[in-house]
């Protein structure tokens, strides 16, 4: 590319075309291949004389322009969009023999005759996000959306902020489109991570301001990409690495499926088109040589400019990928290995405790700040009284912390050694609640204290920021800073306690009258109204209509949603749509027994004991009462289930002619059994295909029948 302007005899229009490819070009050596031609005085000078092109001529002004990377005004929130296909978690691996497992259960999967090919990719530590490219005029691709992964199937809109990501192409050229063999519309998934070097100079800045460091790259990336200023997202240099080339929404029923045969040639079409593409990722035909590269990831990790926390292993072939499927909640062509938790040595000076918002009182490490895998620690879980028996630990001690991946540091042992004298103090539990004084109980066969009071003010506001998450009533505005204020707490001090997991010193009373005292006071418009809101700080009128409209849009939310909200002891997500599937209506399940749950496919007796207990409970009942009057919704429709199979236990294994274990245990809950995942004495039947393993194995020792893909269909009728 020359570096001298364009030629004054051109048009207008052709001007600005060889600007826009010539700042294209450049950004792409610098951001993408990390080898810049320009000096930044250079490329200034050229992004100026674009804009006052385009300025002159506002008509050709597009918004795949270089000049367009940051522009307009901050928005007032995100728009939810769904995915073209969901955006799954991995399972993960820990050491060499559960990968070596996943891989067996691969080849298990397929025919034994077959060779697999193995894709190493590192695993980002960031946030993962969906790109979609539409047509653009003269056969080129431009950026459309930018999307969370949010809850896995439905994400936020963050494509104002996405476009501010230098290695994010804007558009991609016919001739990048023809070198890659991509249609003109397709869709990207990646991670954003923000470099090591970016996040230092973040958290100088912060601290020159007088705030709180950030505690890690990956928080703060998160962070900075749902951040309504534009102009702050670009300051922070997140980068994009493109990691799944998918099928674009015309292609209706197939839109999110793979667009390419292997995942191999999914990389190399990325880089092709322009796209930053991770360098360390390498295609292998055996699980030792898997091994070996995690091993040489394990090494250069300390030396990459972006925190990594495992190496990502997916089967190569598209065609293969389709064949093994998913589980539940995840593929069974990838998986993650994880890298053991990193450590370090610090002094234990005192021990706080926290409540949580089902009662549960957690005991908490005050550590001497010690640097461990990128993050300053000086909180660490204890868990429970028994794990502090276990440990014999002493406040005083020196002990030894674990930091591994999303894990919240732990306390694994107490350094005995002459360097590291012993702690003199005994750790006490508390008798009572330490926020609100009610005495502490300890269930029968149960490890943790719980506070029982469902008023406690510790209990209300996790209780608060549960019910308002994305997965739950999906409140947006109602976060960590929203919610102390409405408990009566200023911003000063919220601050002063919203420090790094799992928990800080506990707040000190609030110091002005708080506006909610429950879940349902949220939709009281004597107490959550404008005119109260606009007394919080930094809450203006915008904030306050915004946050108004979101409570109002959450009565809309489903009766699963509605359960997960409760915060019923040991019902997440999936056991609060099959109960919601099962009753229909919460009514229903108000005065289901005991065993009435537990007929339910997945509930066993500690959650049908659980949910009794809740709706036994008469303030809870109140409760729910307020929520009907507020007009949530509290009916869903019942999942029809037929009853051929009910009562009997299923277990799937080997490869069936036809259906796919997710359609065959989908047939089987329809009619009413039951699909586990390891044969036992009360298993009814073993269903059986080609490659069938150990399962079957073990049904012909005990004596379980056993059926084909044609004999389960028989039993279905």
């Amino acid at each position: 590319m020359a570096h001298e302007s364009p030629n004054r005899a051109l048009s207008p229009q052709q001007r600005i075309d060889a600007l826009r490819e010539e700042l294209r070009h450049h950004e792409y050596l610098y951001y993408v291949q990390d080898a810049p031609e320009w000096t930044d005085a250079q490329y200034d000078a050229r992004m100026n004389q674009l804009r006052a092109l385009e300025g002159e001529h506002p008509e050709l002004l597009t918004s795949d322009s270089p000049t367009q990377r940051v522009g307009g005004k901050p928005k007032e929130g995100f728009s939810k969009v769904a995915h073209s296909r969901p955006m799954l978690s991995l399972d993960n691996a820990y050491n060499e023999d559960e990968l070596r497992a996943w891989a067996e259960r691969v080849v298990g999967g397929l025919a034994l005759a077959e060779s697999v090919r193995y894709v190493c990719e590192l695993k980002l530590d960031g946030l993962s996000l969906a790109l979609q490219y539409e047509a653009g005029a003269r056969g080129v691709a431009t950026l459309k959306t930018g999307v969370t992964r949010g809850d896995g199937t439905i994400g936020e809109d963050v494509t104002s902020n996405v476009r501010t990501i230098r290695s994010v192409p804007l558009h991609v050229s016919a001739k990048k489109l023809e070198q890659a063999g991509l249609p003109a519309e397709f869709e990207v998934r990646g991670e954003v991570v923000l470099p090591q070097k970016a996040f230092e100079r973040m958290n100088e800045d912060r601290v020159a301001q007088g705030l709180a460091p950030a505690a890690n790259p990956r928080n703060a990336a998160a962070g900075t990409i749902r951040t309504l200023e534009p102009n702050i997202v670009a300051q922070r240099r997140l980068e994009l690495f493109a990691y799944f080339l998918l099928r674009g929404a015309s292609a209706g029923e197939a839109a999110g499926e793979p667009l390419l045969a292997s995942q191999s040639a999914s990389l190399q079409a990325l880089r092709d088109a322009g796209f930053l593409v991770n360098p360390h990722a390498k295609t292998v035909d055996s699980i030792d040589e898997v091994l070996k590269f995690i091993a040489e990831a394990d090494a250069m990790r300390d030396n990459l400019p972006y925190e990594i926390d495992g190496v990502v292993i997916k089967v190569d072939a598209i065609s293969q990928q389709k064949r093994l499927g998913f589980t539940g909640k995840a593929p069974r062509w990838a998986i993650a290995y994880k890298f053991p938790a990193r450590a370090g040595i610090t002094k234990l000076e005192g021990v706080l405790f926290q409540v949580g918002r089902t009662g549960k009182v957690t005991p908490v490490a005050a550590l001497a700040p010690v640097f461990i895998g990128g993050t300053t620690v000086t909180r660490a879980t204890l868990h429970n009284p028994d794990e502090v028996v276990r440990l014999g630990v002493r406040i005083g001690d020196f002990v030894s912390v674990e930091r591994g991946g999303d894990v919240i540091p732990k306390i694994t042992e107490v350094v005995t050694d002459a360097k590291h004298p012993r702690g003199e103090t005994e750790i006490v539990f508390p008798t009572h609640c330490p926020r609100c004084g009610e005495e502490l109980v300890r269930e029968p066969g149960e490890v943790d204290l719980r506070c029982v009071n469902v008023s406690c003010p510790a209990r209300l506001e996790e209780e608060l920021r549960h019910f308002a998450s994305r997965g739950v009533m999906n409140i947006e505005g109602l976060g960590e800073a929203m919610v102390a204020q409405l408990l009566g707490h200023t911003l000063e001090e919220q601050a002063e306690h919203a420090v790094e997991a799992p928990a800080e010193d506990p707040a000190e009373e609030p110091t002005r009258k708080a506006l909610v005292h429950s879940i349902a006071d949220l939709y009281d418009s004597q107490k959550v109204n404008r005119e109260t809101l606009l007394t919080l700080e930094r809450v203006g009128e915008k904030t306050a209509d915004a946050l108004l409209e979101q409570i109002e849009r959450s009565k809309k939310q489903p009766l699963q949603r509605v359960l997960l909200g409760l915060g019923i002891r040991h019902v997440g997500e999936r056991t609060a749509q099959a109960l919601a599937e099962e009753f229909g209506s919460i009514d229903a399940l108000i005065v289901a027994t005991e065993e009435e749950l537990t007929r339910v496919n997945d509930i066993g007796p500690k959650v049908a004991a659980t949910v009794r207990e809740f709706f036994s409970n008469e303030r809870n009942l109140a409760l729910v009462e307020r929520l009907r009057g507020y007009g949530l919704t509290f009916t869903a429709e019942r999942k029809v289930r037929g009853t051929a199979l009910t009562g009997l236990t299923f277990v799937l294994t080997g490869t069936l002619p036809t259906l796919t274990r997710d359609e065959a245990k989908e047939r089987i809950e329809a009619a009413g059994g039951k699909v586990s995942g390891s044969v036992s004495k009360k298993t009814d039947y073993v269903v059986a295909g080609e490659e069938a393993g150990s399962k079957l194995e073990k049904a012909q020792q005990l004596g379980v029948a056993v059926v084909d893909e044609a004999g389960l269909l028989v039993l279905l009728g």
